[in-house]
């Protein structure tokens, strides 16, 4: 018997029956025609499913719509033998590829425009390159530099970053100082040399720049703060690397993407 479902039970349903075939959120869009982001948005309820859209997830997820809508449905059981399958893929989505190139632009770019003011150590200096990185994820679905990023208590903090800046100091690009603020005290880089922008695009620049103007005057306490509750850093374990595909999973203010006015793919 069909009952009438809340939009949040209609997206954990959906989600429920996804994660027992083994597929990812990526498989599932893709074959159903729709972009993952969307997909992300339905599981949480945030999105409405047409009847077009429904009728095209029960042949491909393979569950009669009467049995959906019931209010007797049960939670599937998991293939076990697709779980390997739904994991690998999922790696293979979430795990970027760091262009060290890209990164010291970035590095550079960011320090250009942020080195000379007084609150940006290396605290808020890890925090800056974390939100352009995952706000350009989150709006283009494409990695920025690349860079991997783990979970530590003070938020995220940029993996292989000591060795990149130490190559730059090596090769006289930066400088490492130490200097005190507020009886604390500070590391900081100052940059000896400009970035190559021709290997930086528009839209990079874009949501770099957004990131300095909203950030780069807090302190390190309140960026750190505010990293904390960004769903990627909450999502994550600590001490481990921090998954970019939880982009799609943040709210306000943190998301910089309008989900309900999303064109989808064709």
């Amino acid at each position: 018997m069909s009952t009438t479902l809340s939009q949040k039970e209609i997206g954990k349903r959906i989600m429920q029956l996804r994660k027992a075939k083994g597929l990812s959120q990526e498989e599932l869009a893709k074959n159903i025609t729709i972009s993952r982001s969307s997909l992300v948005q339905i599981e949480k309820g945030n999105r409405y499913v047409d009847i077009q859209e429904l009728h095209k997830l029960s042949i491909f997820l393979e569950f009669s719509l009467d049995e959906f809508l019931s209010k007797d449905f049960n939670n599937p059981k998991k293939e076990v033998l697709k779980e390997e399958k739904k994991k690998k893929t999922e790696e293979r989505i979430s795990i970027p590829a760091m262009s060290v190139s890209k990164f010291r632009n970035i590095l550079l770019y960011i320090l250009e425009k942020c080195a000379g003011k007084p609150n940006v150590g290396e605290t808020v200096l890890y925090k800056l390159l974390y939100f352009s990185d995952f706000n350009y994820y989150e709006l283009y679905e494409e990695h920025l530099s690349g860079a991997r990023y783990r979970k530590l208590p003070y938020g995220p903090v940029p993996k292989r970053f000591e060795t990149i800046v130490n190559a730059m100091i090596e090769k006289e690009e930066l400088k490492k100082i130490k200097t005190e603020y507020y009886d604390k005290t500070q590391t900081r880089y100052i940059p000896l040399t400009k970035p190559d922008l021709t290997k930086l695009k528009a839209s990079e620049t874009e949501v770099i720049d957004r990131v300095i103007e909203q950030m780069s005057d807090w302190s390190a306490a309140a960026i750190s703060n505010y990293s904390h509750n960004d769903m990627p850093w909450k999502a994550s374990k600590e001490g481990e690397e921090i998954n970019y595909e939880l982009a799609f999973y943040r709210d306000a203010p943190y998301s910089v993407r309008n989900y309900g006015n999303e064109i989808e793919e064709p």
